[in-house]
């Protein structure tokens, strides 16, 4: 048996024949149910104005203003940006590192890798040079683009922060909010089978 034609469960590792998977339809693993693949129409074109979006969405949540507190009169508001320069220095540099590569450096190369390998394909093109090494960096850096947990962090640290300041959110909030809605909706259109097919095959046009 040809091995191109045997994929492997990557979460039990049980090993099944690479058959052709109608768009719409989900191919599971026999053995524990993960799914294997399910193309879609046109998710590569989603994936990529998906991926477009969430970076504008990034940046503008760096550089707007995140939040004001408002206290005895005096009102102070920040950005993400202004946050992470505020500790740059003396013994909070490693956490203001930290945030600045897990909230901001690795989601936007993430997207960005996302954008460079799937746009070419989404129109047709053959993908760009070393569009599959570029694709393994995108999976690679997806457990630790964590735009989405600060968000969360952020919320539960707001529910203690209001009892001491007045509160008001600012359009970086926001913008996160909706970058963690934009960010499911592209984990949930890849299939990586049909990314790793249509590489393969347009690789060989």
């Amino acid at each position: 048996m040809n091995l191109d034609q045997i994929i492997a469960c990557p979460m039990c590792d049980a090993l099944h024949l690479d058959q052709e998977v109608q768009k719409q339809s989900v191919a599971q693993c026999a053995r524990c149910g993960t799914v294997l693949a399910a193309p879609k129409s046109g998710a590569m074109t989603r994936i990529a104005m998906l991926s477009i979006t969430a970076l504008i969405l990034l940046m503008a949540a760096a550089s707007f203003p995140f939040l004001s507190l408002r206290v005895q009169g005096f009102s102070h508001q920040a950005s993400v940006l202004d946050t992470i320069l505020a500790f740059a220095t003396g013994p909070m540099l490693p956490l203001s590192l930290a945030t600045g590569f897990l909230i901001l450096l690795v989601p936007a190369a993430r997207y960005c890798a996302l954008i460079y390998t799937l746009t070419p394909m989404a129109i047709g093109y053959r993908p760009a040079p070393h569009a599959a090494t570029v694709y393994i960096w995108a999976e690679r850096l997806r457990p630790w683009a964590m735009a989405e947990i600060f968000i969360i962090g952020v919320a539960v640290a707001l529910v203690k922060v209001s009892g001491l300041a007045r509160v008001e959110l600012g359009p970086a909030f926001w913008a996160f909010a909706a970058l963690l809605v934009v960010t499911i909706l592209t984990d949930s259109s890849i299939c990586r089978l049909t990314v790793w097919k249509t590489l393969k095959t347009r690789s060989t046009i």
